[in-house]
């Protein structure tokens, strides 16, 4: 496969309409799985919980013996690096921080490699940056990397490149990274492991009246604002992150169940369909893999502002937008960019690819497409973004 329309899609698969969100049978479906494990649960006394990590490969290495492939999204270099050095704590500064990940990373990898070679299986390091799964080329690469790696039977690993990562291309921390992969994959469940046993109405840490949620279908601005309020220990996400990854896999038709990693039985039990952590059910209507490819892989060149009109037509009746329904501009793109459509308020309601660069557009704008001919000189596209280019978010 050489383009990312052609990802396995989950209709080729199955009918995701017609599984069973159950724990007691949504594994019954499951073949490809993404496995998170946070710095909250590998970090122990400013290093690696070396016993986590041969806890983790082992409950893995059952469920990979029941025909499950798993990729594994890995926090830990920079606890690895702070350990191996003998700092005292986490460094503050963005080169320290590269510096320990530089050097923890060989730890970090060698410590799942040692962990899994008890079951005689082996193991693959991937970094990533924003770049690679913003760029379609890259993009095609890292999904062919890991499709070949799983199909030689060896383990993916994979963490934020931390050692050169800078703010334009980081991707924010591994719970984005790890939703992101999941989508590249099509996967068919992320399990996220974190230092906290689920998603609770508010901070168990604060208030014991705190309730786990056991699943949740909709995620609510309420839901979101009191996951902000719970941060985490150790790594760069807290709860809200978490929160965000599952919001995105969920427009993809993927459930994500966040669920706390310092269980010694954690996947086991989650597999075996016990009500462990809280599980994040997707709604009916699913992006395909081209649209998560533009909704949630790249990053925002600028934003076009629509007014009333446009935006009824983009949201409640899935148009393409025209130049007629722009009334603003704002940052300066090119041809083929991604960029936010923004409505009068201010209000993100989309993003998509631009057929026009931001000069042409300010110049159309207001206008209707018989128009673009006479002003522009030429006329390539009807619409300024093609619906096929365009996700409502």
């Amino acid at each position: 496969m050489n383009d990312y329309d052609n990802n396995r899609d989950c209709a080729a698969k199955c009918d995701k309409s017609t599984i069973s969100y159950d724990r007691s049978t949504i594994f019954k479906h499951t073949k490809r799985v993404v496995v998170k494990i946070g710095s909250g649960v590998l970090t122990r006394n400013h290093g690696l919980n070396t016993d986590i990590i041969e806890n983790t490969s082992n409950q893995i290495h059952k469920l990979r013996q029941n025909g499950t492939e798993v990729i594994i999204i890995s926090s830990g270099a920079i606890a690895s690096g702070v350990k191996k050095i003998g700092l005292e704590k986490r460094p503050d500064g963005i080169p320290a921080r590269q510096a320990a990940a530089a050097v923890g990373q060989a730890g970090l990898i060698l410590a799942w490699e040692h962990a899994f070679a008890k079951f005689d299986s082996k193991v693959a390091q991937l970094l990533l940056t924003r770049e690679d799964l913003s760029h379609r080329r890259r993009y095609l690469n890292a999904r062919n990397t890991l499709n070949q790696l799983l199909a030689w039977n060896i383990i993916p690993i994979i963490n934020e490149n931390d050692t050169v990562v800078f703010e334009e291309i980081k991707l924010g921390d591994n719970d984005n990274l790890a939703a992101m992969i999941t989508l590249l994959m099509d996967a068919d469940i992320m399990i996220n492991l974190t230092d906290i046993d689920g998603l609770y109405d508010k901070d168990p840490r604060v208030h014991t009246d705190a309730k786990l949620l056991s699943s949740v279908r909709t995620i609510t601005s309420d839901m979101e604002d009191a996951a902000g309020g719970i941060p985490g220990n150790l790594g760069t996400g807290g709860m809200l992150s978490k929160v965000k990854a599952a919001k995105k896999l969920s427009r993809a038709g993927i459930p994500m169940i966040i669920a706390g990693g310092l269980n010694p039985d954690i996947i086991t039990d989650i597999v075996a369909g016990k009500d462990k952590g809280t599980l994040f059910i997707p709604g009916s209507k699913h992006l395909n893999s081209r649209k998560c490819w533009i909704a949630f892989n790249l990053k925002s060149q600028g934003s076009i502002i629509v007014d009333k009109g446009a935006e009824n037509a983009l949201v409640k009746n899935g148009k393409s937008l025209l130049s007629i329904g722009i009334t603003n501009v704002v940052d300066d793109f090119c041809m083929g960019s991604p960029v936010d459509i923004c409505n009068a308020n201010g209000a993100i309601i989309g993003r998509g690819l631009v057929n026009y660069p931001s000069s042409d557009i300010r110049k159309i704008m207001g206008l209707k497409s018989d128009k673009i001919l006479q002003v522009l000189g030429s006329k390539p596209f009807d619409d300024v973004i093609h619906r096929d280019n365009l996700v409502i978010t």
